[in-house]
């Protein structure tokens, strides 16, 4: 089973561009499709973006569309979310996520966006 280490949050103003790492340890990463999630203070946590384990198919939360893209290295254990013209309601703990077929998913720590308007 993988282990996620999330990297590349902090404080970004409004209309300003991150981007979120998740380095996955273990060998099996190729067979995971990853995904990114995200709470924010008082909220419950919501999906923001996800790829399969090949990397071809992406899907994305309607907030996000057009504004963030999700991609994977296999050769690094590592999946990216770009996130660009970013908005005071991306403020947000966003979090790495592991799902593979008949396994509990597996969450990273956290890696906090803020953005400031």
């Amino acid at each position: 089973q993988v282990q996620l280490v999330e990297s590349g949050g902090g404080l970004v103003q409004a209309g300003g561009s991150l981007r979120l790492s998740c380095a996955a340890s273990g060998r099996t990463f190729s067979r995971y499709s990853m995904g990114w999630f995200r709470q924010a203070p008082g909220k419950e946590r919501e999906f923001v973006a996800a790829i399969s384990w090949s990397g071809g198919l992406t899907n994305y939360a309607d907030s996000v569309k057009g504004r963030f893209t999700i991609s994977r290295d296999s050769a690094k254990n590592t999946v990216y979310l770009q996130m660009n013209s970013l908005k005071s309601e991306d403020t947000a703990v966003y979090y790495c996520n592991a799902v593979r077929l008949r396994l509990p998913p597996v969450w990273g720590q956290g890696t906090q966006v803020t953005v400031s308007s």
